[in-house]
């Protein structure tokens, strides 16, 4: 028996390269957003030590540490989908924006300790010993509450679901690669950039 009433199309929704756009336009403008409020907090909170460094260059220099911490995942990941049909999706860009959270944490950690220190220490010593000093302060807890986190991250890819295997994968390479930036990137960055400006100067 053919049923003959009407179909009425209440809504049509499609997924295509338009939404795929969207999607990547609105993961840059939440990614750039994320970079100019973390640049403009810690100029405030290190508005009060601007010797011998300014303060909005601790904000420039972690953001440089952050694009690498970026990077990295998201060229594993091209590289997975180039050769595994690994496709980024919204999980990844929450994944990007958390690896931002979680690594600018551990850089501000180590630039509030050379803050302390510079504050005590600053005509006692130059800038470098001071940074190296607070790095050696601070990398202990960088290393352990990084490790304990990649743990937990690990036991949820092996054990997880397979809908959050990848959204994992990259919290792990971003935990890896933020812990080594925010130690051996953004602070000598640093020390790098004050000894070129006092040879400018």
């Amino acid at each position: 028996i053919v049923d003959n009433s009407v179909i009425e199309e209440m809504r049509f929704e499609s997924i295509g390269p338009i939404i795929g756009q969207e999607l990547k336009d609105k993961a840059l403008k939440a990614i750039l957003a994320v970079l100019a409020a973390i640049i403009l907090y810690i100029a405030w909170a290190f508005r009060k030590v601007s010797d011998p460094v300014s303060s909005w260059k601790y904000g420039v220099t972690a953001i440089i540490a952050l694009a690498h911490d970026v990077i990295i995942p998201t060229g594993v990941f091209v590289l997975l989908g180039h050769f595994m049909g690994v496709e980024l999706d919204i999980l990844f860009v929450t994944a990007v924006l958390t690896i931002l959270g979680f690594s600018v944490n551990d850089t501000i950690v180590v630039f509030d300790r050379t803050r302390e220190n510079l504050a005590r220490d600053h005509h006692k010593h130059d800038f470098d010993y001071i940074v190296n000093k607070s790095v050696n302060e601070t990398i202990r807890r960088s290393i352990i509450t990084s490790l304990t986190t990649f743990v937990v991250l690990f036991a949820v890819y092996l054990f997880g679901g397979e809908t959050i295997k990848n959204f994992v994968l990259a919290l792990m390479i971003g935990v890896i690669v933020g812990t080594y930036s925010s130690i051996f990137l953004a602070s000598p960055l640093l020390v790098v950039w004050e000894n070129f400006s006092r040879k400018r100067k």
